[in-house]
């Protein structure tokens, strides 16, 4: 097992290290204090959607426990907490009235962390978008982008003095094109076209929150969390080659260009601009604007080969095989080299600020036995992306901090609540939290910093 002292010395003496969590998938209180119904609410109700029906009505009750949790989070020995803010508890229906208590319960968050010594470090969006802005189309619609701004801004003039950092978006690849285009998360799309009007409005919706943040909480460091993946060729042809090219642009120009570079992929306008919404006016340069800092979530490689079909839409690519045996139980390979390749290729690519890696997990669902959780391959994962991490940091890239995740076991979205990512194992029906094997260990880690600066080794 790597010693978790042994692993420290390798980082500066102020990385900050974390954990992190969503709103949808802890808070549970769904129709508690005003808050209205999201479309992850809707989505969960559907018959064959989430994994059994599983929603997160209760989840791991973090509504009613957030003092405990919040305790807990101390206890990790963590500097920081990144956490969502759902938009259904602050304006319900996603426009006009804005519900107080729901405020006051980010209060209370922000308050006790505070207390506790914890930074915080907030998403404005995690994927529960209030159901009633399905009305006018979702993410598909540019009203949407416009209701994202206002929340942006009642929320940050309410909570932004007490905020360490800010994302305006998690991982918009999930919530454009797994919610839009492959139908695996809300509202269950499949349709390109409402894919790419998702995919601009997103991005539009993000440069807005980005400038009513700097209006209402100045402050406060304003940055987006991507899901960049990680391409890779299945082999050295120049088809697969180009096909992993075109994917690079699918699954991260489609949102790194517009943020980072003011325009979309060439590539994807070329193929897909008859089936894109209008791009107005000033609207690159709203998504454009500088950002403080930005945030990886890594997890596997995503490897492809060329899909020579001729109705092949772009990017015509199909999924090559795995090249390591090792995989984890949601059936993710496990390549902890390709994280560096990701952020050295991403730094070539784009002139961009700082960052954090905001998420990196494994999930492994072994559950509490004598009191305890061994869950030693879960903390082998953590152990080989940490290395990585410090070989970025000792490489000179901006590496600021590392958040796990996740603080806990919690609703995994489509998978319902049948894999656990948590350092924390949670029992569903008795709410009772175990810290496991890894969460043991990732406490000795984090309790190291700060520790006053130093040059990596």
């Amino acid at each position: 097992m790597v010693d978790p002292k042994t692993l420290a010395a390798r980082f500066p003496g102020d990385f900050l290290f974390g954990v992190a969590t969503a709103a949808y998938q802890i808070e549970g209180a769904t129709k508690e204090d005003g808050r209205k119904a999201s479309i992850w609410d809707a989505f969960s109700a559907m018959p064959g959607r989430v994994f059994e029906r599983h929603n997160g009505d209760i989840a791991c009750d973090h509504y009613h426990r957030l003092e405990a949790d919040l305790d807990l989070i101390q206890e990790m020995g963590v500097e920081a907490y990144r956490f969502s803010i759902a938009w259904p508890r602050i304006i319900p229906e996603g426009f006009g009235r804005i519900n107080e208590p729901g405020l006051d319960f980010y209060d209370r968050l922000l308050d006790g962390c505070r207390a506790r010594g914890i930074k915080t470090f907030a998403t404005l969006y995690h994927w529960d978008l209030p159901l009633a802005l399905m009305g006018d189309g979702g993410w598909t619609a540019r009203s949407t982008a416009h209701a994202f701004q206002r929340y942006a801004k009642v929320a940050m003039a309410r909570l932004g003095d007490r905020l360490d950092a800010v994302a305006t978006f998690n991982e918009p690849w999930c919530s454009v094109w797994l919610s839009h285009l492959y139908g695996i998360h809300a509202p269950g799309e499949r349709n390109l076209e409402a894919a790419l009007h998702a995919m601009h409005f997103t991005n539009l919706a993000h440069g807005l929150a980005v400038e009513a943040i700097r209006h209402v909480a100045p402050k406060v460091p304003v940055g987006l969390v991507l899901n960049a993946h990680a391409i890779v060729p299945g082999s050295d042809r120049p088809s697969d080659r180009a096909a992993a090219e075109r994917a690079f642009d699918f699954h991260n120009g489609a949102f790194f260009d517009p943020v980072f570079k003011g325009c979309y992929p060439e590539s994807l306008v070329s193929a897909l601009s008859d089936r894109m919404p209008a791009i107005e006016d000033g609207d690159m340069e709203m998504i454009s604007q500088p950002l403080d800092w930005w945030g990886l979530n890594y997890y596997t490689p995503m490897r492809v080969v060329d899909d020579p079909s001729p109705k092949a839409e772009f990017p015509a690519t199909q999924p090559a095989p795995f090249v390591s045996p090792e995989k984890t139980d949601i059936g993710w390979e496990i390549f902890p080299s390709a994280m560096a390749d990701l952020v050295a290729d991403l730094y070539r690519r784009y002139e961009l600020p700082e960052f954090y890696i905001t998420e990196n997990g494994a999930a492994y669902n072994m559950g509490v036995v004598d009191g305890e959780v061994d869950d030693q391959p879960r903390l082998d994962y953590y152990a080989a992306h940490l290395a990585i991490a410090a070989d970025l940091a000792r490489d000179g890239y901006p590496l600021k901090g590392y958040f796990a995740w996740s603080l806990m076991d919690n609703f995994e979205w489509a998978e319902g609540y049948r894999m656990r990512f948590g350092l924390v194992h949670v029992d569903y029906e008795s709410q009772i939290r175990t810290v496991k094997k890894s969460g043991e260990w990732y406490r000795a880690l984090a309790s190291e910093f700060p520790k006053g600066n130093h040059k990596p080794v």
